[in-house]
């Protein structure tokens, strides 16, 4: 291993395992038939990342529960649309195709043989585990996502960025305070309040009624947070009249939004190693071997190789 300051990459791992799904052609099989592409495409893609932004330390987060009941029964509409079938009794299935879940056990078990841990927490979701890794790292922080959720973790002040996939892996954005602000009129630290004003259809978020992006913005540029434009909205005071009608219309989506926007920082995770383990030859046999079985060729190569510098 080369000397390197220390950083923690977070993956969101579902993001990028979707995102691989889609993006590798699902004739890429193992000799059994079975689908790969997803395994490949996750194994380049950690390839890539761990070439480009050299962290010393590396954590693939789960979503133990991609929809927990807690943020359902503040918020019924939470994720709804994403909801395959429901069954009395049972958890709600999000919509996975059939080629990727018989994926997943491979993608978790190539994960294990890299020796890359694998992080998730009972009832809740990979971005409450991302929220608490980066919150309690002492070291500067990448959280790999196509999620925008998740700019509400970026500090400047901590480095801890987000590495933004929604275009591609071949154009992956940097995103800091200072791009969310240009592109959103608010910082990072106020993103959370501002998704939850304006909404978010692809959370089932419904918003404020009336209250756009613009509005949104304009409203926490002048009362700082939810909590200020609240207190103002009742007050009667700093806002145009019909602002202030739609604010306090909205008052009881606004006492339960926060605790469902807002990503959980403070969850009580496992002691892990996460620092790159690096490719002995036992590992390096073990994920050849892996690589054989499921047709992983040349993917395994480059994450073994990405690993081993």
């Amino acid at each position: 291993m080369s000397s390197r300051s220390d950083k923690l990459l977070l993956l969101d791992s579902a993001s990028l395992y979707f995102r691989a799904f889609y993006g590798v052609p699902d004739t890429v099989r193992s000799a059994d038939g079975t689908p790969v592409n997803a395994v490949r495409g996750l194994l380049d893609i950690v390839a890539k990342l761990v070439s480009t932004y050299h962290p010393t330390h590396l954590v693939a987060c789960w979503d133990d529960d991609w929809r927990p009941q807690w943020r359902v029964d503040l918020i019924p509409s939470y994720k709804t649309h994403r909801v395959a079938e429901v069954v009395a009794g049972s958890p709600d299935v999000e919509v996975v195709p059939d080629p990727l879940e018989a994926q997943v056990p491979i993608i978790r078990e190539a994960l294990d043989v890299l020796g890359i841990p694998i992080v998730g927490a009972a009832e809740h979701e990979a971005d409450d585990v991302i929220g608490t890794l980066a919150t309690r790292a002492g070291m500067p922080v990448d959280i790999v996502t196509g999620d925008r959720d998740l700019f509400q973790l970026i500090d400047d002040s901590r480095d801890v960025r987000v590495i933004y996939t929604a275009r591609g892996m071949s154009n992956l954005e940097i995103v800091t305070d200072a791009t969310v602000l240009a592109k959103y009129g608010v910082h990072a630290a106020q993103y959370a309040d501002y998704a939850a004003l304006r909404g978010d259809s692809s959370d089932g978020l419904p918003g404020v009624a009336g209250i756009g992006e613009k509005s949104a913005a304009t409203l926490l540029t002048a009362h700082g947070d939810l909590a200020g434009i609240v207190a103002a909205a009742e007050a009667g005071e700093g806002m145009p009249a019909g602002q202030r009608a739609k604010i306090l219309a909205g008052a009881d989506y606004l006492r339960v939004a926060p605790t469902v926007v807002e990503v959980v920082r403070d969850l009580d995770l496992p002691a892990i190693d996460d620092r790159l383990p690096g490719v002995d030859d036992r590992r390096r046999e073990a994920a050849e071997a892996l690589a054989r079985e499921w047709n992983l060729g040349s993917s395994m190569t480059r994450a073994l190789a990405a690993l081993a510098v």
